[in-house]
């Protein structure tokens, strides 16, 4: 991701690529992926006890890899367990973060609502010239809505919001000593037991919602110019004096200024939250692809001839760990859970296209757009983090509707 004090006014694609990819794009492919067998994953929120059982349930994976590492599903790859406390933010090592670079992302339950909250965050990697780190702001930033989402009151009369669990996280974020400076995107959801998806996303990761063997809605981004998104930012005084020293204005964008958007979910729906990674490699069509190929291997949608898409009545075979099901399917054995082989799958295909010279995907298509002359092919190395999630309807509410 690209970080400028001012807004571009005709500086070369070259430049402005320094700031977010040094690494080459020379690496072979067979590098990239060494083992195919996942890790043992853990349950879903849907099996934790309640007085009201939730009309749906959300079953939730993460993968992701740093743009100067070969990736290995195999231990690239997050599992959401509700029954995990989250950690103070504060406690957390830098060792224990996940090998994601500057990217980030969090899953945590709402307290006992029966909600899960969700997200990514892109570290802004222009930092790096002053001598920041951006993935102190991004993980922070996730660390903190993750604690404030599971802290979040019971008692509220108040539920709580995407765009609000945002401005928690950003302002506790803002406080910390420990992170002077930075900045990142958001693509921060959150997804109630009755259905309702809530997204506020502000810059260029996003979201897509998959339903049937179609894109059934998707986040546009946020830009203030080509390769310059909206960014949450923390700026030191010192920084802030020598941009006024030099002209210009640092971008510092707020939680209010998020799209905000809200989406009925249904059983069987794939939503995919990503940072620009994926969705500078990958178009919509490629990851409804791969989503597609994935649900209909393992039976969770069912492709007839006519191409005609339905979702198995129930997904908890699919979804749950192999020691919690009877099933033999071949889902269980090659990749563990459902929402984990989408992960995985996603970010193979991203890892891929950011190191093909050849194959021009959407970063391409806007060098082309703004900048037709540097004669720009193939894709963009940059961090991949992905977050899926499986919606499945409670079995006694798909019955009653036969």
């Amino acid at each position: 991701m690209f970080l400028s004090g001012r807004l571009p006014a005709s500086p070369s694609l070259r430049t402005l690529l320094n700031a977010s990819s040094r690494s080459s794009r020379t690496r072979q492919a067979s590098q990239l992926l060494t083992n195919r067998h996942m890790s043992q994953p853990l349950r879903s929120y849907s099996d934790l006890p309640s007085s009201s059982s939730p009309k749906f349930s959300y079953h939730i994976a993460a993968s992701f890899i740093a743009k100067d590492r070969p990736y290995d599903p195999s231990t690239h790859v997050f599992h959401f367990n509700p029954y995990n406390r989250i950690q103070p933010p504060r406690h957390r090592r830098k060792s224990s973060r996940p090998e994601s670079g500057h990217d980030a992302f969090f899953v945590s339950r709402v307290n006992e609502s029966g909600s899960v909250a969700f997200g990514v965050a892109d570290g802004v990697g222009g930092w790096v010239d002053s001598g920041v780190d951006p993935a102190d702001f991004s993980h922070g930033f996730c660390d903190y809505m993750a604690a404030a989402a599971y802290e979040y009151p019971s008692t509220s009369d108040k539920p709580l919001t995407a765009r609000k669990l945002m401005q928690m996280g950003y302002d506790a974020v803002c406080k910390d000593a420990n992170v002077p400076a930075g900045g990142s995107t958001a693509c921060v959801a959150i997804a109630r037991p009755g259905g309702v998806l809530d997204v506020a996303n502000l810059g260029d990761s996003g979201f897509l919602q998959l339903r049937l063997n179609a894109v059934h809605a998707y986040s546009e981004p946020q830009t203030h110019a080509f390769n310059t998104p909206f960014q949450l930012s923390v700026v030191p005084p010192s920084v802030a004096a020598r941009m006024a020293a030099f002209g210009g204005a640092q971008l510092s964008d707020l939680p209010r200024d998020a799209d905000v958007t809200h989406h009925q979910l249904r059983h069987g729906d794939v939503l995919v939250f990503a940072t620009d990674g994926v969705l500078d490699n990958l178009f919509n069509q490629d990851i409804l692809r791969i989503a597609s190929r994935v649900m209909a291997k393992t039976g969770a949608w069912n492709i007839a001839a006519n191409e005609a898409v339905t979702v198995a009545k129930s997904l908890d075979d699919l979804t749950a760990s192999p020691h919690e099901s009877n099933s033999q399917d071949v889902i269980v054995k090659k990749a563990v859970t459902l929402q984990s082989l989408l992960a995985t799958e996603i970010v193979t295909a991203a890892k891929l296209a950011s190191i093909n010279t050849k194959r021009d995907g959407p970063f391409a298509k806007e060098v082309k757009k703004y900048y037709p002359q540097e004669g720009w092919h193939g894709g963009k190395v940059d961090d991949i983090c992905v977050v899926t999630a499986v919606v499945s309807e409670d079995a006694a509410d798909i019955k009653s509707k036969l």
